[in-house]
């Protein structure tokens, strides 16, 4: 008689891998949803998909509070979805419809969600950087516990605003968490080539920053990495900066055929796939069954669906709108608040 197979103990509960696992998939079948879309004209302009890359938001929203605020580059599909934000309101937006999130104005690069403290994707290479800095001081300012995460890509690190924000968040201990996330490549040029350092978070070193590099292919990694973070930054001890380890499977944006990397390369990276990884721990651990996990799959194609539906039928903004929303408003809601 065979013996029986063991279940793998976790130090995570079911209820973190079952919600990383739905997370991480509706990330997933989002974007490849938007890649579809957009090779059918239906979303215009740039694109640029997160595909491979879900650990890097999933880990960091389980490890943070619901107060903390985040704040990321124009790679930002993914990040409100993994807060909260309803995939209706996503996909209106790269429609450039007016119930989109920031009502058809913003579109795929320019995410904003308030109501999940979603400070914002941005445009600008780097631009963000200081703003997540500033978002800490804000926080800090106003006697408050909680902080900023600011992502960044491996080609912002090349920015001059990355070293004044990270000198000034480390002399005035800002609660910031300032993540790169290095997929490797910055557009089509690897780290490898456009720096002597390919360590990224050793360049927190100048600034005495505490620091380190972490495997995001592992959400569980991703989830630790930010907690030791956040746990100093809420004493008061000042920022971090991580570099998350990713990959995206897609080019730097649609317009992108990757042609600079290798198959072999790709292939290697995606049998680390993050989602794989969350899901074979479910298996193990018999939280799941392989038709419970596809009926969780089935379930979140159909919110897709009725997402791309829901902006299809939605208006589009009125052209007034294009004179709203560019200057502040006396009535501001964080005003004298």
């Amino acid at each position: 008689m065979a013996a029986k197979k063991k279940t793998e103990i976790s130090e995570f509960s079911e209820e973190q891998y079952m919600e990383w696992y739905r997370s991480m998939l509706l990330m997933r079948r989002f974007e490849e949803k938007a890649g579809q879309l957009y090779g059918q004209q239906k979303i215009r302009g740039f694109c640029h998909l997160y595909i491979g890359q879900e650990a890097c938001a999933a880990g960091a929203v389980s490890a943070l509070e619901k107060d903390d605020k985040y704040i990321t580059a124009y790679r930002d599909h993914a990040h409100p979805l993994a807060l909260g934000t309803d995939p209706k309101r996503v996909m209106a937006e790269l429609f450039g419809k007016s119930t989109g999130v920031s009502g058809g104005k913003g579109g795929s690069m320019h995410m904003f969600d308030k109501e999940v403290n979603f400070m914002g994707g941005h445009g600008i290479v780097g631009g963000q950087i200081p703003l997540g800095a500033g978002i800490g001081f804000a926080e800090q300012y106003k006697g408050t516990k909680s902080l900023c995460i600011c992502y960044m890509g491996d080609g912002a690190v090349r920015q001059g605003a990355f070293h004044e924000a990270l000198n000034m968040a480390m002399t005035m201990t800002m609660p910031t968490i300032f993540v790169v996330e290095n997929n490797g490549y910055a557009m089509g040029t690897s780290v490898q080539r456009t720096s002597n350092v390919i360590a990224l978070h050793t360049l927190a070193e100048a600034y005495d920053m505490p620091s380190e590099g972490i495997d995001a292919m592992k959400v569980e990694e991703v989830h630790h990495a930010v907690k030791r973070a956040a746990d100093r930054a809420r004493k008061g001890d000042g920022p971090t900066f991580l570099e998350f380890r990713t990959y995206r499977y897609k080019g730097h944006s649609m317009s992108d055929p990757a042609k600079y990397r290798t198959k072999e390369e790709l292939e290697e990276y995606k049998q680390q796939d993050p989602i794989e990884q969350v899901k074979q721990s479910i298996l193990k651990n018999k939280w799941a069954t392989e038709d419970k996990l596809k009926e969780i799959d089935k379930g979140i194609k159909e919110r897709i669906v009725e997402a791309v539906k829901f902006a299809e039928e939605s208006p589009w903004p009125e052209v007034s709108e294009a004179y709203t929303d560019n200057y502040l408003e006396d009535d501001y809601p964080f005003v004298n608040s």
